[in-house]
Formats: C-alpha cells, sequence, structure tokens
C-alpha cells in the first residue's frame, strides 16, 4: 500500500517499508515476493486501533476521486476534517465496505469492553445478559455515569471512552464523514503523544532494572555482594569505551552514511543527493523511519547485542533521542516529516558543520530520580501484595476444589464397591441355585416361573367354565304340546 505524505502524518511511522540505507557494496538478492512485501508493510504505529486505520485508509486509496484528493491537501486540511467532507462523493463499493469496518470495529470494542467488564467484577455477565444492540450505544454514551453500572462495579471510566474516541459510537452501522475526522483527529493526537509514552516506558524499565539490582545485590554477603558490585562496574566501564558517536543530522554523520553505507566518494557528498538516496519510498519526504535508519552506523559504535554490557532497551531510547533532535532542528513546519526544502536549509545551520559532541545516555543525567524511583518500588509493593492476596485467594480456592475431589472420590469408590458387592452376590445365588434378590434383598422370581404359576391360577376357572357348558343340552326339546 503506497501512502501519500498526508496519511503519513497519521501514521507517523510509516506504512510503506522499514526504511534501509543502501549498501552499494552489497550483493545483489533475488527479487521479493509480493507477499513478502506485503509483510514489510504491516510496520504497526502502536495505535491499540492500527488495523481499522490500516484498512480504512487501503479502502479509501481505491476511489480514484478521494484520491486525488489526498494528493492536493495540505496537512491542515487533513488536520481540521475538510478532507472528510469529500467522503460524501466516494463510490458506493467504498462506502459499502467502510460501513462493514465500522461494524467489525464497534463488534471488537464490544469484546474489550466486555472483557474489562469480566475483569474486573463477575457481575458484568448478569450486567451484560440481554442487552440488546441499542442499549450497547446507550451504554456508551453514558461512560461516565456510575448509576447505569450494577452497583459494587468500579469501572475505569476514562480509559474505557478513550477506546472509542476514533469512531462515532452514536451510529454503530455506517461509516460517516464524522467517523473519518474522529479518525485523523485521534491518531493526529495518539501520534503526537506516541513519542512521550514511549520515554515513559523506557523511565519505568530501567526503574525496574534499578530495582532489581538492589534487591540481588541485597540477597548477597558482605563478600559476594563487593564482588558483584566490581564486576558491574567493570561492565559499565567496558560499555562507555565506544569510539565518538557523531550528532546525528551533521555533516560529519550523514557523511559517514555516505561513504561507509552507500560507498560514495566523502568527497563527492551532496545533499540533495543524500536525500534523495534515501527517500526509500520516493514520496518527497523523509518519514521518521527513514530518519531513524540513517542514525544504524552511530548506534553499532555503542551497543552490540552479543555483549553482555549492551542493553539493546537503551539502544532504542538513543535511537529516539536522536530522531527527535534531528526534527526538532529540520521539521520547521513540525509535520513529523522532513521536506527536500526543510533539509537543505538544515544543511545552512551553523550546527550542521559545527555540531556540539553527541552525548550519549551514558553521558546525561539518569532518566529517573531517587524520588520517582522510590515512589516506583511503592507501586510494586502495593502491587506484590495484591497478588500475594490473589494468589491466597486463589490456593484457598485450590485446597476446596482438593478437598471436594476428594470427597467426591470417595463416594465414587462407595458406589464402586456396592456395585461389586451386588455383582458378587448375583453371582453367588446363581450358583446355589436360589433367586436373586433385589435391592432391599427381597427375592426375584424368573418370569418362567411366574408364567406357570399365572396358568395354574387360572386352570380351574377354565375347568368348571368348561363342565357347566358341558352340562347343558344340546337342542330344546321338539313338537312338546301346548298346554292352554
Amino acid at each position: 500500500m503506497n501512502l501519500d505524505p498526508g496519511w503519513l502524518l497519521l501514521l507517523s511511522m510509516s506504512l510503506e517499508v522499514w526504511s534501509v540505507p543502501l549498501d552499494r557494496n552489497a550483493t545483489p538478492q533475488e527479487a521479493h515476493s509480493p507477499q513478502e512485501d506485503k509483510q514489510e508493510d504491516n510496520v504497526d504505529t502502536g495505535l491499540y486501533y492500527d488495523r481499522y486505520l490500516r484498512e480504512v485508509i487501503e479502502v479509501l486509496e481505491t476511489d480514484p476521486h478521494f484520491r486525488e484528493k489526498l494528493q492536493t491537501a495540505n496537512t491542515e486540511d487533513i488536520k481540521n476534517g475538510r478532507l472528510s467532507k469529500e467522503l460524501d462523493l466516494v463510490g458506493h463499493h467504498v462506502r459499502t465496505r467502510l460501513d462493514e469496518l465500522k461494524r467489525q470495529e464497534v463488534s471488537r470494542l464490544r469484546m474489550l469492553l466486555k472483557a474489562k467488564l469480566d475483569s474486573t467484577n463477575t457481575q458484568s455477565e448478569v450486567f451484560f445478559k440481554g442487552l440488546e444492540d441499542q442499549d450497547y450505544i446507550c451504554f456508551l454514551s453514558h461512560l461516565l455515569k456510575p448509576s447505569v453500572y450494577p452497583q459494587g462495579l468500579q469501572m475505569d471510566h476514562a480509559s474505557l471512552l478513550k477506546q472509542f474516541e476514533h469512531l462515532d459510537p452514536h451510529n454503530q452501522n455506517t461509516f460517516e464523514a464524522k467517523d473519518l475526522e474522529l479518525l485523523i483527529s485521534t491518531a493526529t493526537k495518539d501520534l503526537e503523544n506516541y513519542d512521550a509514552e514511549r520515554h515513559d516506558e523506557f523511565k519505568r524499565y530501567e526503574m525496574l532494572k534499578e530495582h532489581e539490582r538492589r534487591e540481588y545485590l541485597k540477597g548477597l554477603d558482605q563478600e559476594k555482594r563487593e564482588k558483584e558490585e566490581k564486576r558491574m562496574e567493570e561492565l559499565k566501564d567496558k560499555h562507555r569505551k565506544h569510539p565518538k558517536v557523531n550528532a546525528p543530522g551533521s555533516v560529519a554523520q550523514l557523511r559517514e552514511v555516505w561513504e561507509e553505507t552507500d560507498g560514495l566518494d566523502p568527497t563527492e557528498f551532496n545533499p540533495k543527493t543524500f536525500f534523495k538516496l534515501h527517500d526509500a519510498n520516493g514520496d518527497g519526504v523523509l518519514d521518521e523511519q527513514e530518519l531513524e535508519a540513517l542514525f544504524a552506523k552511530e548506534l553499532e559504535k555503542v551497543y552490540d547485542p552479543k555483549n553482555e554490557e549492551d542493553d539493546m532497551m537503551e539502544m532504542e531510547e538513543e535511537r529516539l533521542r536522536m530522531r527527535e533532535h534531528v526534527m526538532k532542528n529540520v521539521d520547521i513546519n513540525q509535520d513529523r516529516l522532513v521536506s527536500l526544502e526543510e533539509f537543505l536549509k538544515s544543511t545552512d545551520k551553523k550546527e550542521f558543520n559545527n555540531p556540539k559532541e553527541w552525548d550519549t545516555l551514558d553521558d546525561t543525567k539518569p532518566v529517573f530520580t531517587e524520588a520517582e524511583l522510590q515512589r516506583f518500588e511503592a507501586e510494586l509493593h502495593t502491587k506484590e501484595e495484591e497478588l500475594g492476596r490473589r494468589a491466597e485467594s486463589l490456593r484457598q480456592e485450590q485446597d476446596l476444589l482438593k478437598e471436594r475431589g476428594k470427597a467426591l472420590e470417595a463416594q465414587r469408590r462407595e458406589y464402586q464397591q456396592a456395585v461389586l458387592e451386588m455383582s458378587q452376590r448375583k453371582e453367588k445365588q446363581a450358583v446355589e441355585g436360589q433367586p436373586p434378590t433385589g435391592p432391599n434383598g427381597e427375592l426375584q422370581f424368573h418370569q418362567e416361573m411366574q408364567k406357570l404359576e399365572d396358568q395354574g391360577a387360572k386352570a380351574p376357572v377354565e375347568q368348571e367354565v368348561q363342565e357347566a357348558q358341558n352340562n347343558l343340552p344340546a337342542e330344546p326339546p321338539q313338537n312338546l304340546p301346548i298346554h292352554t
């Protein structure tokens, strides 16, 4: 799927390809199949509605009219929702497919919502039972009203409401201009906060790593602790010993890519040619992935996945820092894309030819303070206590299930014993020629004997009837005198 710069504004992370610097010295590779190319296209934006966003874009780009408008639209037209009005002019088959995509997304959000309720309180099963489609919409529109929940059901209202900001929850069946406007505005806002969220995740990762380090050392005796602390310091010192890292976006850094990666003469470095070489998809701009690909050589100086002292999570944070540095100095209109004009203007700045030395994460102050670490550890302690309570509750439930299992096993054995005794009793009676007994020990007779008894009881009665019939005269007397 070839996306225009306008859509790249929404996605930020390019959906076309991971942009890799050209290697002139590399041996030719076999052509990729269309399926392999499609897999390369699937670069996740990090948005929870990433798939829905991709599919909507793919469908809209199949309409010639909308695609033409997109090519001529600027970033402001996309941001302010002016482009959304063009949705009314797309073909019927496009609208039908968009309607279908929205219904699928609404269905997915319902499942997310129910899963959230299920994980919060088992009363949700009763709450959702028999809920009609129109009731879902009513429910979504009243997410902030606690009165709509069953008593005792606690919900994270803000988190749930956020899940529906990218579409209109009041209309679940059709994709309208408002849905496109909401999708664009929400994606733009979320992508603007994406880098901040990545920094926050890295901070939590570093605090967890430090917490685990301290806990590990705390569990050692004095001699082993000193020995381990010395080993850790040696690893840190080894990590700090690396070649000089050029400032990202500087002439030294770009010349290094030009020479070592592109295989070109460093004396013939040309910014315009460099830009076109690394505009991998030829859309006239460098997106964030194409920029980050330029920093591979610098990152290799500091990080090697084979080395124990090198943390690959730190490498990704360093890559993000480099990209933000370049965007801050080059991206004039802050559309998260670098045009050729912006790129050439940046080469005229003093910082391009005489940049300050780049400070890596090791050279900067820690990403967290001691106070932040203490708060983080308090959160961990609270979560550990909660997990402990849940584990204890599960253990008690497990013990109860074991007791019930033992009781059921005892009942099963008693039943098997009773069946065995009854079978043995029947076999014994069959050997001794006695009639079998019933459940309560009463004698049971065979059906043949019962038939004989019934026939014997009926025989005297039938004999008396036969004798009475034999004693009757065969014919009444004939020609008897008539008495007058």
